[in-house]
């Protein structure tokens, strides 16, 4: 029953700060993740996702830089790509609404598990002998 209750309460605060977390907080990971990835890294990340550099509003002189380097293929028939930080903040702001969704269902799904087990913690089994003490 206490193993339950804490896993209630990490549950519970993992699930309320997914849903939490705001766009402004969502950019400024993605943005410190992306100043410590390899030029090689970004290179393949922006291919397999089709897009070029992270995000137009941080620096237009990076954004350039970073744009022509880059070797999407959506860059070669016109030159106009999405970043791939508009592509990653709109995948993880969905993807984290889903998990705190899911995380607070099970959360207070645990929260019946937990009355269940103490409630019925002292119960007899019923197949044994009704006049014997528990």
């Amino acid at each position: 029953m206490v193993v339950l209750i804490l896993i209630f309460i990490f549950q519970l605060v993992v699930s309320c700060s997914c849903l939490a977390m705001n766009r402004s907080q969502q950019e400024h990971f993605l943005n410190n993740t992306w100043t410590h990835l390899g030029n090689v890294t970004r290179r393949e990340l922006e291919k397999n996702l089709n897009c070029c550099g992270l995000l137009n509003n941080t620096n237009i002189k990076e954004f350039n830089e970073e744009y022509a380097f880059c070797d999407a293929d959506c860059k070669h028939p016109h030159p106009s790509c999405e970043t791939c930080g508009d592509k990653m903040l709109n995948h993880a702001g969905e993807a984290l609404k889903i998990l705190g969704g899911v995380g607070l269902f099970f959360s207070f799904t645990e929260i019946l598990g937990v009355w269940l087990a103490f409630r019925y913690r002292n119960q007899k089994d019923p197949r044994a002998n009704p006049s014997a003490f528990l």
